[in-house]
């Protein structure tokens, strides 16, 4: 079956629906503000879209997928832990966020807020946060595109090198021009092109092979640990893998949605509608990685590119099991998930660079007009720097993913949650615990302690460090204290 005219031909219209929306929020971003948060604008369907389709990147139709292909249902945990984190997420972190960021400043950016929530004058939490978000979102971009260059290379024949330009131009293209209006919305259409595809795929698969019983039956034949989420697990390995969802706390791309929100009201709603997109992705994803088990396990004369690289799972039943038409949309799903995910990591990395960096050093009186233009400058070098890291062909989507993540939730993630639930936390506890949670991370992968994830001790480690710093130091300022208190008491106003 053919797939390269389907899927150029969805592809290009996708892309240029992508670009239209990205003209019309160009025509809506009047200042900075809106270039990089909206305007705090938005309600709470594009809030739970765009929070959901930003967190679930080619991971979900790649990397999730793969992993539960090569390991059976016991790979499931990584997603019971992301939805038990998500919720968490959403219950304590996502409306006090909302507040403490407008009551603080008004900041913009995490870096920010961090600077204004801890009066940092000598701006060193600014700097330690912008380094560590732009250190882990650039791998975490290529891991985005990637998943991209692996798409277009397995659908449209390109070679990688070709198709790691051409994946990412068009992310790049309405990034540029919408800025953060054009990522929302066109989350929302991502969010609703994925969720189809999780919906459809492992109906189709389960019909084919039979049914949930007889799939079941074929797989637990062959090897029987693959059917039971227990075997072939440890105590270890299960922690690891619900650890995932300690990494929720400190994304900044999903973090920013929250901040972007019009009020702390519209959250509750946003968290329900959210939560179950996020159930039925998730759900979508195992089923297409355990079911295509047994479907290539009735076929493996058909087994070759799957066994070849696990991630490409979803594009090969995609290709196999459907008119190559509706194999172009279910595809056009992954790149809709990439895209949702890179251009919102790129829009973080840029509003790092232009208001913590260039207009916190260089610029402080710098025009609305020339910090969106600087912006927008930002987008296309760590672009281009996220595409040179990608060029590896034997990059991995989830090894990638699970390093930036682990990145992230152990140094922003006890920072963030402190920093909006305890109004005693100080300046140098925050600093500590980026530090700790950061270096932890990167000494723990680097040198292979134990097979436990490295978000767990770092995540640990930070905490106790924040405790610690703030306890022995000396009380926050009256004044930090009161916009701490008057941000948490009309959270808790009816």
């Amino acid at each position: 079956m053919n797939l390269t005219i389907p899927m150029l031909v969805t592809c290009i219209i996708y892309i240029v629906a992508m670009l239209l929306i990205g003209f019309v929020a160009y025509f809506s971003t009047k200042n900075f503000d809106d270039y990089i948060l909206g305007g705090r604008s938005l309600g709470s369907i594009v809030t739970a879209f765009s929070a959901g389709a930003s967190d679930m990147s080619g991971w979900l139709l790649m990397g999730l997928p793969g992993a539960v292909y090569i390991s059976g249902i016991s790979a499931s945990w990584i997603a019971i832990g992301l939805t038990i984190g998500a919720w968490l997420n959403w219950k304590i972190v996502a409306g006090r966020l909302r507040l403490q960021t407008e009551y603080h400043g008004n900041a913009l950016t995490l870096p920010d807020f961090f600077s204004n929530r801890f009066e940092d004058k000598n701006k060193i939490l600014r700097i330690i946060s912008a380094i560590v978000i732009l250190i882990f979102f650039t791998v975490y971009c290529s891991s985005g595109i990637v998943a991209g260059a692996r798409l277009f290379e397995d659908t449209l024949g390109m070679n990688y090198e070709t198709a790691l330009w051409a994946s990412a131009i068009a992310t790049i293209m309405y990034t540029l021009i919408g800025g953060f209006l054009a990522i929302s919305w066109t989350d929302t259409v991502q969010a609703s092109l994925m969720v189809f595809a999780l919906i459809l795929t492992p109906i189709i698969i389960i019909l084919t092979t039979g049914g949930i019983s007889n799939s079941i039956l074929t797989i637990s034949s062959n090897d029987v640990t693959k059917v039971n989420i227990l075997q072939g697990t440890s105590f270890i390995t299960i922690l690891s893998s619900l650890g995932w969802g300690l990494g929720y706390f400190g994304q900044p791309h999903i973090l920013a949605r929250f901040m972007a929100s019009n009020s702390h009201y519209a959250i509750n709603k946003a968290r329900i509608i959210s939560m179950i997109w996020m159930i039925i992705c998730l759900a979508g994803a195992v089923s297409v990685g355990f079911f295509g088990i047994a479907y290539f396990q009735n076929h493996p004369e058909q087994a070759i590119n799957v066994n070849a690289n696990n991630e490409r799972i979803f594009i090969e039943l995609a290709r196999i099991l459907f008119n190559p038409w509706i194999a172009g949309i279910l595809l056009s799903a992954i790149l809709a998930a990439i895209m949702s995910t890179l251009s919102c990591q790129l829009l973080v990395c840029s509003s790092v660079l232009t208001e913590d960096l260039y207009k916190g050093f260089f610029r402080k009186n710098a025009s609305q007009l020339e910090l969106i233009w600087v912006g927008r400058l930002m987008v296309l070098v760590i672009s281009i720097i996220a595409i040179l890291l990608a060029e590896n062909p034997n990059n991995r989507v989830l090894g990638l993913v699970s390093y930036a993540w682990a990145g992230f939730g152990a140094s922003f993630g006890p920072v963030i949650i402190f920093s909006v639930c305890w109004p005693r936390m100080t300046k140098n506890a925050a600093l500590a615990g980026m530090i700790v949670g950061a270096i932890t991370v990167l000494f723990w992968k680097q040198f292979g302690w134990t097979d436990l994830y490295e978000i767990i001790p770092g995540f640990l480690f930070a905490s106790l460090s924040i405790i610690i710093f703030s306890l022995i130091d000396k009380k926050p300022s009256d004044v930090i204290r009161k916009r701490f208190d008057l941000a948490n008491i009309k959270y808790h106003a009816k």
